[in-house]
């Protein structure tokens, strides 16, 4: 017997690239700390602003560790020459 996926009605199936664009602007909440030995909650810190982004680091909140980092690209911006 072939059973096939069908989607539930008035849910619209999602092409794969919908489904790429949910986790553009994933934030993290807790990470991996190796000076604490555990997951804790981060802060997010504006580190640099990049032209092709915004750079931000994540720290652990309790003891200020740098955990990672992570690049926001938002729109193109557009040259203006006057």
């Amino acid at each position: 017997m072939n059973r096939s996926y069908r989607p539930r009605y008035g849910v619209p199936a999602r092409s794969p690239r919908q489904k790429e664009k949910q986790f553009e602007k994933l934030r993290a909440t807790e990470l991996y700390c190796p000076k604490c030995g555990r997951a804790t909650p981060v802060r997010e810190r504006l580190l640099l602003v990049l032209p092709e982004g915004d750079k931000y680091e994540y720290l652990c909140v309790y003891c200020g560790t740098s955990l990672g980092d992570k690049i926001e690209r938002g729109e193109p911006k557009q040259l203006v020459v006057l």
